[in-house]
Order: structure tokens, then sequence, then C-alpha cells
């Protein structure tokens, strides 16, 4: 790693992952009660399903367990929006709510959050929620845009929905325009399909993005133009 910008942001990752050790325990017990949930939720996708499961009726704990982000790449989210001035914060998909809580604790201003399977919505609030999330319900190609218009710019956005070329591209286009040079976008499963794998080639090589990181679960995008440009494939 030749950059110190891209090697100061990795060991830092590292640090943070140390400190973060036994921090937000209490978000992990929250895993754990809906890993044993075995309410059936009926989930409407929008966009490629799961490929673990393939019924519209589903556990909460098969949700929690096939769908939902593991505990170390739900603080990489945190640690990279905690770069960020966090004053937006968006994620598109919101599943049973885990990334949502561990976001809201390094936003600095208001989560939005956006899910489009109503069972889902729902259960990502059983829990006591943040005072600065906003749980948005509905398709978030119709969400999406109606929100964006609240605020002129986003600092940090987790795209986490759909798992489509189109749906991935699309909402990444709708977000470019409120992106300024201190933001930071996460792409989640960049390789769970070709889909996929093509929007991430295809969105990593746009002209405003600056560097991106490919942690092969997800991807990470910065847009500052001082920094040195580059792709990175990076192991944690």
């Amino acid at each position: 790693m030749q950059s110190p910008f891209i090697f100061r942001i990795y060991t830092n990752l590292l640090s943070f992952f140390l400190a973060k050790k036994t921090a937000d325990l209490d978000l992990e017990e929250i895993r754990k009660m809906l890993l044993e949930d075995q309410e059936i939720l009926k989930i409407s996708d929008h966009g490629a399903g799961s490929k673990k499961l393939k019924s519209h009726f589903r556990k909460t704990a098969e949700v929690t367990k096939f769908s939902a982000t593991g505990r170390k790449f739900s603080q990489l989210y945190q640690y990279f929006c905690s770069l960020t001035p966090a004053e937006n914060v968006l994620e598109l998909g919101t599943c049973v709510g885990i990334n949502s809580r561990y976001l809201a604790k390094a936003t600095m201003g208001t989560l939005y959050t956006f899910e489009g399977a109503e069972s889902l919505f729902q259960k990502a609030q059983e829990f006591p929620v943040e005072s600065n999330t906003k749980y948005i319900f509905g398709n978030i190609k119709d969400t999406l845009p109606n929100v964006l218009q609240l605020f002129e710019k986003v600092d940090f956005a987790l795209i986490d929905a759909t798992h489509t070329y189109a749906g991935t591209t699309s909402y990444f286009n709708h977000i470019l325009p409120y992106l300024h040079k201190g933001s930071i976008v996460a792409i989640a499963d960049i390789h769970w399909s070709k889909e996929m794998d093509q929007a991430w080639e295809e969105i990593k090589k746009h002209p405003k993005i600056r560097l991106s990181i490919d942690f092969y679960e997800c991807g990470i995008l910065f847009f500052d133009q001082d920094i040195a440009q580059g792709e990175y494939i990076l192991k944690i």
C-alpha cells in the first residue's frame, strides 16, 4: 500500500476493530434474539431475493442468519460512516435492522433507512430504536427520490438492497448528485452475482470516484479529488 492515505485508512480500520471488540454488545444481544425468533415473515422481494431462502414465507431466524450483515462488516460500515460528517446518512435495505443500529451510533445527524418489505420494516423496529433514525417503508425507487429532496447533500450511504445490476446502479445514480468530496459510499455484496460484479465494475469507474476498496463482501468508494487515485483489494 504505497498510498499514505490508503495505508492510514486500512491501519485505522484494523485499530477500530480492536477498539470495538467489546463495544455495542447490546446490538449483538438483539442479533441473538433475532436468531432465535421463529416468527414467520412474509417477504415481498423487489429484487434478486435470497440465494438460501426461496419461499416468500421465512422465519425471522433464517432471515437474520442468511441475509443480515455479520458483526465485522457492520463495524466496517460504522467505521467508514464515522470518517464522514455523518449528518445525512442513508441505508438502502434495512433488513432486520442490525446495520441500522450500528450506523445510528456513528450518525451525527439523521440516519434514513429504507425497506421495501413491510414485515422486515416492522421487525426492524421491534426493539427500541435510536432517536436519530427514520425508517422509510416502500419501494426504494419511489421513496429514495422523495427523501433526497429533504436535504442538499449525502455524507454516507450504504447500498444493500435489491442486489441487481439495474437496482444498484439506479440507487447510486440517484444519490450521486448529492455526494461531495467528504462523502463515502458503501455497496454490499458486490460479488454476490454476475449482475453485482457488473454493477461494481461499472460504478467504481465513474469519473467522480477517486478511490475504491474491494473487501469482497462489500466495496467502499471515495470522492475526494485531492487523494491519490487507485483501486485496492484488501482483506480484513
